[in-house]
Order: C-alpha cells, then structure tokens, then sequence
C-alpha cells in the first residue's frame, strides 16, 4: 500500500497520519504539493478523480480516498487500539462526533480558507462578508465542543477516538488560518493540551 498526502498543516492529510501514529503502522508515503497545485496533476487525477488527497493505493491498484474512509480501511485491518469503537453503541457515537465536527466546525473553517484568508485569493473568487460569518460560526462551534467536553477527558469519554483527531486537525487548522478561540474554553482548552500532548 501506498499513502498520497501532503505536508501539515492540511487538515485531511493530517488526519490519516496522525492515525497512523496511533496504530504504530507505516506506509510509504509521497507528499503532493498542494500550494503549487500538484493535487491537480493529471496522474493524480488518474489515481484520484476528486483531484483531492489524501488517497491510499493498495498493492492491487485499487485506490481508497477520503479520509475516513482509509482510517476505516486501516482499522479494519488493524483492530488493535481502537479508534472507532469496539461495539455498536461506540462505533456510532465515533462516527455521530465525526459528523459533528466536519459539520458544525469544519465547514465554517473550510469557508474561512475561501473567501477570508490571503493564501486562496489568487485561487477563488472571494466575498469577505462570507467568511466575516462563517469566522462567528467558527467561535460559536468552538464554544459548542467546550461545554459538550465538559467531564470527559475525549469526545466519546474515555476512549481517544478517530473524533479526536478529526477535531484536533480542524482545529489546528483553524489556529493556522488565523481564527483565534474564544476566551474562557477551559475544557477545550485542556483537551486540545492532552490531544497535542500525544504527538509531541
């Protein structure tokens, strides 16, 4: 298997290797450089036709995108730890905090990337008052997870989940981009120190 990526801080891409930290699994990996717009180069399209990564090949040419669903792919195969549960009540609680977060946090940061940060004007036709909306959209999520982590070490309770790092990553991303969390989050806050804390 063969893992197409691209270099931190991209959300998406991310997110695939820092699961692959936690399953101690390795895998050659080719980064694309997508600043310079290599993600759009026919070969990857050929590989990938949403022109996106990451995308992970497997030994017989068939290829996984999305990253979920190659997380999914990589976790069947290698159970051990969990990451998106262990029964039917964890394993959907892990996929209904993955929605939650590309939903209610990663949109309105995707948004944000568009249409208000320097690094896409070139790329998209921007409308400021678009991302102005989406950025209080961004800070009332940020609030949102701050009083739904409040009493619980991780998103799911005990159990660090796929739903962690899909929530450090948008997160992360959001920092990046330049959209600040709000005063006073003390339970994201601490949660953000102990997720960071596994990769330091």
């Amino acid at each position: 298997m063969h893992l197409y990526s691209a270099a931190d801080p991209a959300p998406n891409p991310r997110r695939v290797k820092l699961f692959l930290r936690e399953k101690g699994i390795e895998l050659p990996i080719t980064d694309v450089a997508l600043m310079q717009g290599e993600h759009k180069a026919a070969w990857v399209v050929a590989k990938n036709p949403r022109a996106q990564v990451p995308f992970l090949e497997l030994d017989d040419g068939r290829v996984l995108a999305e990253t979920v669903s190659i997380c999914r792919y990589l976790d069947e195969l290698n159970p051990e730890p969990p990451l998106f549960g262990t029964d039917p009540w964890t394993r959907a609680e892990t996929d209904m905090w993955i929605r939650r977060v590309e939903t209610t946090l990663g949109a309105p940061v995707a948004v944000v990337w568009v249409h208000g940060n320097r690094l896409t004007a070139s790329l998209f036709e921007q409308v400021p008052a678009v991302a102005d909306q989406a950025r209080v959209r961004v800070a009332d999520a940020l609030r949102w997870f701050d009083g739904q982590l409040a009493g619980k070490a991780w998103l799911c309770g005990a159990a660090y989940t796929m739903a962690d790092i899909v929530l450090l990553t948008t997160m992360d991303f959001a920092l990046w981009i330049g959209e600040p969390v709000p005063d006073g989050l003390t339970h994201l806050a601490d949660w953000h120190r102990r997720a960071t804390a596994r990769y330091a």
